[in-house]
Order: C-alpha cells, then structure tokens, then sequence
C-alpha cells in the first residue's frame, strides 16, 4: 500500500516523507482494496480527509487566502517573514513557493481517492445500494471540486486517468481549461443524480451542495479563459433550482447573526468541510494569522485599505473587520497597529480565546448567498436585463448585510456590476474576489489604484499573471508540467 502512495507523492508533490507516516487510508488503488462498502467509505473518508491537514494539504491552510492576494480584499505585511505572502499580492510568485503546495497536494490526493471510488464502485456488491451511490456521488463531487480549484488557480493541469500508478504518469500532460470544465461538468452531472436530497452528515454534499457548486461552475466558464456565455443562462437555472427548493435542501441565509456564520453549522452552509476536534484536521489560517502583532498575532494576511475604505457601513461591515484591538487594557484604533490595517474579525470567531493558531473552526466553502448572488448575476447577464427575482436574491443578502435594496430600473450591465461588488463585500477575504476578478478580467483594473500604504505591483500585470506557476519539485519530476 505505502509503494503506491509513495510514487503518488513522487508525481504530486515534495515533502512526501512525512506523508508516509500517516495511515493511508483511501490511497490504496485497484478493485482489491474496494471490494465492500465498508472499503469505500474508507477511501471517501481519505478523500474528505486530504483536503483537511493542516500546514500539508488542503483548505485548512492559509494557503487558499495566501494565493488569492492579487484581489483587492487581501493584503500581508510588508516585512517580517512573509515573503511568500508577498509573492502572490505583488505578482511575482516563485514556482518554489510552499504555499502552493497544500491546495496542489491536497486537491490531486483527493483526486486520486476519489477516482478509485469512481472506477470501483459499480462493481461493488456487498452493502445497501443506496448507501454505495451516495459514496460514489459524494466522491464525484469531491473530485469536480478538485479540478475546479485547480484549474482556476493553474489554468492547464493534468488529468489523471486512473487510480492505479503508470510510469506514463511522469510525462503526463497538462490538459487544458476546456478539457479539465468539461471532466467537472460530466463529474457534477453524475453526482446531482447520485446524491441525496439530505446530507448524510455535517461536510458532506447533498443535491443542493451539487447544484450550487455546478452554478458556480457554470458562472465561471461564462468568463474568462472559456468565455462561453452561454453558461450564464446555465448558471442562473441551476442556482434557481436550489433558491426554489432551499427547504428541501436545508438551505437559507442565517438571520441570527452575520458574524456566527462563520463558526459553522447554520443554514448557510452548502458544502464546509468541518474539522474533527483533534489537531490533526485543525484549522490554522483562524486566529493568530489574521491578527496584528499588537495583540501577538502573525499578520498573515488583512484586507487592503482602499477596500476597507470603500466597504459600504453597515451591519456587515461591523461584523467583517477588527478595527479597534485591546492591548494591556488599553484600546487602540487600526491606524496604530503594526501594519496600520484593521483586521478580518470573520476569522477569528472561535470558543475561547481568539489568540490561537488553530482551531476547530469549519471552512465554509459555498454558502447559501453565493446562490444567491449567482442567480443574481448570471440572470441579469443571461437576459440583458434583471427580473425581479434577481432583485429579490440579492437584496435579501443586502438587507442581512443592513443595506437598501438596489435601485430599480437598472441595465443588465449596471445590475450585474452592482452585484460583483455585492459579492466582494459579503465575501471579503473568503478568496472569491480573486476569482471574480480573474473570470471577469478586471485584475489589473483593481491592482491598478491602490491606497499608497498597500503593496504594489512588482511589474505590470499580464493574463500570464492570472495562473500560479507549476510548484517546482513536481516540475522536475515530471517536463512536460
């Protein structure tokens, strides 16, 4: 078992020694290791479980908060030891950079349990039917969601076929977006039709999760590098048919606080991974990384002060950002901090105290207003005009957020605007702005004006700087990367 795993991490990523000393559980390839239900949830709980290791793999890391700087929500210090952190805000990131590694390793671990999932399950015999689809829907999930992240933050990346080494594997190829959309596109299909209307337990998909992240997808192909806007009218039907059936799902906007959505376990939730209560699935990027060294934290990462500035007053805006911080009893304003930032009060939400470097915080990777602001957007750019419905979804996160409604009578254009903004207020610092930026080409637009007190530009920025370079150790195992 531990040979397979090996050469898996050989292709994948470096570091692997101290992989080798976890139990391997969904990493084993081959029909053999899946011959009974009981072995593919052993494989789906290795699946769910690599996207989970804190500092090592997956979306436990700041690694996610870290690549996604180039928006204009996300800014580090300028000094101290945050060089890779930099790297990504001034866009000149080094293929070396190790905060690549966890969503890279992470996301092809992932990959390779679930597709052993996929190619097995079929043949399965042995457990209730249901209960075995479920697996395989699940894991059909887990994988599109993979592709996706990889794909967005590396544009071309290799498909990999099978579950079960080949030496061919070592001169793979990269595939290309359309190639990559169309595999997440067929995986999501496949998991709307397998998996339940309820989810079987707290992180794991139902059909609504699938919808909402298949809008998602859709949303992004409409843009660029795909720039199929076709995917508009696509994104918008999928993202209804969760709005319309949100009590089937379990789904809604949580009224009982903006700032307790972020602890998890709400209404809000369509798909978080929930971490296990031990420090091997603890989350690191809450607490010390998101707090000034006034109050002992690290300054990993804070919002850039012309967003801040910009932000619309509120309720959310309240709730999203640390402005004021208590040092020996006494209170100080942000402007005199280390950094002279305010801070993402979001992510320091946790039982005890806030000064800790991990936690047992969830990471919310879709939430219900997401939904909602896809139907928004894709409606209004699908039909050149916004109907009322897309009024609706996107004043209902504006009410929440303790805003007017937007003005009626607005031009699909001006409304589908109104709502990227939208999505960068309600999303500040949860890495979407990046994403928004990129599929909408308005990265060098909003790197453009920065406040002088932020980082700049390390050169003029080019499509070229829309994709993270290939991490290195994978890059000499394999030339064709």
């Amino acid at each position: 078992m531990k040979r397979i795993y090996l050469v898996v991490c050989l292709f994948l990523a470096a570091g692997c020694s101290k992989e080798l000393t976890e139990e391997p559980k969904g990493l084993v390839g081959g029909a053999a290791a899946l011959s009974s239900m009981a072995g593919l949830e052993s494989a789906l709980t290795g699946a769910y479980g690599s996207l989970m290791v804190p500092w090592t793999s997956g979306f436990t890391t700041v690694s996610q908060i870290a690549m996604t700087m180039g928006g204009d929500d996300l800014t580090t210090h300028p000094g101290s030891n945050k060089e890779e952190f930099r790297e990504f805000d001034r866009f000149n990131v080094s293929s070396l950079n190790s905060r690549m590694t966890p969503i890279w390793l992470g996301c092809y671990k992932t990959i390779q349990s679930t597709t052993n999932i996929i190619n097995n399950y079929s043949a399965v015999l042995d457990g209730n039917q249901t209960t075995i689809n479920t697996i395989a829907g699940e894991a059909y999930f887990l994988r599109a969601l993979c592709y996706y992240w990889l794909t967005r933050l590396w544009g071309e990346v290799p498909i990999i076929p099978s579950e079960n080494y080949s030496p061919s594997y070592l001169t793979l190829s990269k595939s290309s977006p359309a190639d990559v959309y169309k595999l997440i596109e067929e995986d999501l299909a496949k998991a709307e039709e397998l998996v339940p209307n309820t989810k079987r337990d707290p992180g794991r998909p139902n059909k609504g999760s699938v919808k909402a992240l298949l809008a998602d997808v859709y949303l992004t192909e409409a843009g660029w590098p795909l720039k199929d806007q076709s995917k508009y009218a696509l994104a918008a039907a999928k993202a209804k048919e969760v709005i319309d059936n949100k009590a089937t799902y379990g789904f809604d906007l949580y009224q009982g606080g903006y700032l307790k959505v972020f602890a998890g376990g709400t209404t809000e939730d369509v798909f978080t991974l929930f971490t296990r209560g031990q420090w091997s699935t603890y989350n690191s990027f809450y607490g010390l990384s998101t707090m000034p060294e006034n109050e002992g934290g690290w300054s990993d990462f804070f919002p850039e002060l012309r967003f801040f500035n910009n932000f619309p007053a509120g309720t959310r805006k309240d709730a999203t950002f640390s402005t004021e911080f208590v040092i020996n009893g006494d209170t100080i304003p942000w402007q005199e901090t280390t950094t002279k930032h305010p801070y993402y009060k979001k992510f320091t939400i946790q039982s005890g105290t806030k000064a800790t470097y991990m936690s047992n915080n969830p990471v919310i990777l879709v939430r219900y207003a997401h939904v909602l602001l896809i139907y928004a957007e894709a409606q209004a750019r699908a039909t050149g005009t916004p109907g009322n419905e897309a009024y609706a979804a996107v004043n209902a996160v504006r009410a929440r957020a303790g805003l007017q409604d937007l003005p009626t009578g607005l031009s699909g254009a001006d409304f589908a605007d109104a709502i990227v903004n939208e999505r960068a207020w309600e999303f500040a610092g949860e890495w979407n702005r990046w994403f928004d930026l990129v599929r909408l080409e308005k990265v060098e637009a909003a790197n453009a004006d920065k406040d002088p007190a932020d980082l700049q530009p390390a050169q003029a920025i080019t499509k070229a700087n829309y994709r993270m370079p290939i991490p290195g150790a994978d890059a000499l195992v394999n030339p064709n990367l």
